[in-house]
C-alpha cells in the first residue's frame, strides 16, 4: 500500500500546514507507555486496541506549534478564551454549515461528555424522561439516569444498506414527560450523516412534543462520503435554534481530545441561563492549552483536516470491503461520517463478540455499551498496515467462509 503524504508548502501570509513540512498518516508513532488510555488497555499483550475513539496521528504541526510556543512562555496560570477564538470557530462553522454563530450564544466547557450532562440536568425536572435514538455513543445512556431523569431509547432500523430513523417507532416511544431529545449527527457508531430531510423532520416532531434538542455534533468535521454533507439541525429553522444545545468540539477532527475543550452554542437566553446555571461550582474552566490548540485548530487546521479525510476515507473502504468477506459479520457498504465502523457480528453465534475478536489480538468496542449487544465497533483512524494487520487477525479468527 503506497504511502500517503501532504506537502504543506510556505504560503504567504502564513499556511495551514505550518510551515515546509511533510504529514505522513502512516508514521509509525509509538503510543505504549505514554500514559495513552486507548493503548494502556492491552499493555504488555499483543492486541492491536481499535476500540476508543482517539486516532493515533500526531496532531496538526499548527497545533503543535501553538502548543510549543504557549508551553514557552512557561506560566499556567487561569485562562481566558483567547483572542480570535470565537472569530475562528464561527468562519469554520460557517464554512462546514453556513450556520452563521453569535457570541453570546457560546458557552466554554472542559468536554463534549460535561455538555450532555448538563443539558439533562438543565431541562426538565427529575423524574422527566430524555429520548434518544440508539445504538448510541455510550453516555447518552448514562447522562440522563445520572441527572435523575427516565432513558428512553428508540432503535435505528437498518433498511436499504443504511441506519435510519424508525418514524413509528421514535412516536410509539414518546411519552408526555419527556423533555429532551439527545441527537447525535454525525451518529456514532453507525456512522451517519443525517440528511436535511431527516433533520427537518425530527425538527417537527420535536417541536410537535415541545422537546428541547441537544445536538451532539462532535463529529461534524468528519464527513467521509463526497456525496454528504454536515447539516447543524439548530440551523434549519429559528424555531429549532431556539429549543437546541448544540455541543461542538474539534477534538475528534484534530485528534486533541486529551486536551479538555469544547462547546455548546445555545442561542435562547433563558435555556442558556439555565445550562449555565448546573454549572456553577462544579464544571471547572477550560485550561489554556486547550484554548490554544482550539484556536490554533479553527484558524489553520483546514489543509490537515482535508488531508486526513482523504486517507480515513481510503481506511473506510479497505475496512468495509474486509468485513462484507468475514463469513458471520454484517456491515454497511459506506461509512458516511466519522472514523468509525459499526459491525454487526451476531452472524458468528459467539457469545461476546468482542471478547472473541479480543483473543484473537484485536481490541474493538463492545456494542453492548452502546444499547446493542451482538455488535462491535472498530476504531480505524490509524495507520493503514496496523488496520490491514488488525483486519488480517479478525478474518483469520473465523472459519472458512
Amino acid at each position: 500500500m503506497p504511502e500517503f503524504r501532504l506537502i504543506f508548502l510556505a504560503a504567504a501570509g502564513g499556511d495551514a500546514g505550518g510551515g515546509v513540512g511533510v504529514i505522513d498518516f502512516d508514521a509509525v508513532i509509538e503510543r505504549r507507555n505514554t500514559d495513552s488510555v486507548k493503548w494502556d488497555r492491552y499493555r504488555d499483550r499483543d492486541i492491536l486496541p481499535l476500540w476508543v475513539a482517539d486516532m493515533d496521528f500526531a496532531s496538526p504541526p499548527v497545533v503543535i506549534r501553538a502548543l510549543q510556543d504557549r508551553v514557552a512562555h512557561g506560566v499556567f496560570g487561569y485562562g481566558n478564551a483567547p483572542r480570535g477564538l470565537f472569530e475562528a470557530i464561527a468562519a469554520y462553522v460557517a464554512d462546514q454549515t453556513g450556520w452563521r454563530l453569535r457570541s453570546e450564544w457560546v458557552v466554554w466547557l472542559p468536554g463534549l461528555v460535561t455538555g450532555l450532562n448538563l443539558a439533562c440536568r438543565a431541562t426538565g425536572a427529575p423524574g422527566d424522561a430524555a429520548l434518544t435514538l440508539t445504538p448510541i455513543y455510550p453516555p447518552f445512556l448514562s447522562a440522563p439516569k445520572l441527572a435523575g431523569r427516565r432513558l428512553i431509547t428508540a432503535p435505528l432500523r437498518l433498511a436499504a444498506d443504511r441506519y435510519t430513523i424508525d418514524w413509528d417507532v421514535l412516536a410509539e416511544s414518546v411519552t408526555p414527560e419527556t423533555r429532551l431529545f439527545l441527537l447525535c449527527n454525525p451518529h456514532n457508531p453507525v456512522g451517519r450523516a443525517y440528511e436535511i430531510g431527516e433533520l427537518e423532520r425530527l425538527g417537527r416532531f420535536c417541536e410537535r412534543h415541545d422537546l428541547v434538542i441537544c445536538a451532539d455534533e462532535i463529529h461534524a468535521g468528519l464527513v467521509l462520503d463526497a456525496s454528504r454533507r454536515h447539516y447543524s439541525i439548530a440551523n434549519l429553522s429559528p424555531e429549532l435554534a431556539r429549543r437546541t444545545i448544540t455541543l461542538m468540539a474539534p477534538s475528534k477532527t484534530f485528534n486533541i481530545p486529551g486536551l479538555g475543550f469544547s462547546f455548546a452554542v445555545i442561542p435562547d437566553p433563558e435555556l442558556r441561563a439555565r445550562f449555565r446555571a448546573q454549572m456553577k461550582g462544579i464544571v471547572p474552566d477550560v485550561n489554556v492549552l486547550g484554548f490554544a490548540a482550539a484556536l490554533a485548530a479553527y484558524r489553520e487546521g483546514e489543509s490537515w483536516r482535508q488531508a486526513l479525510i482523504g486517507y480515513l476515507r481510503r481506511n473506510a473502504e479497505i475496512t468495509v470491503e474486509a468485513v462484507r468477506a468475514m463469513p458471520g459479520l454484517g456491515i454497511t457498504s459506506v461509512v458516511e461520517a466519522t472514523y468509525l465502523a459499526w459491525i454487526d457480528a451476531r452472524g458468528l453465534g459467539v457469545e461476546n463478540p468482542q471478547r472473541f475478536f479480543e483473543q484473537a489480538g484485536v481490541g474493538l468496542s463492545d456494542g453492548a455499551d452502546f444499547g446493542a449487544e451482538g455488535f462491535v465497533r472498530l476504531n480505524f483512524g490509524c495507520r493503514r498496515a496496523l488496520l490491514l494487520e488488525a483486519l488480517g487477525r479478525m478474518r483469520r479468527a473465523l472459519p472458512p467462509g
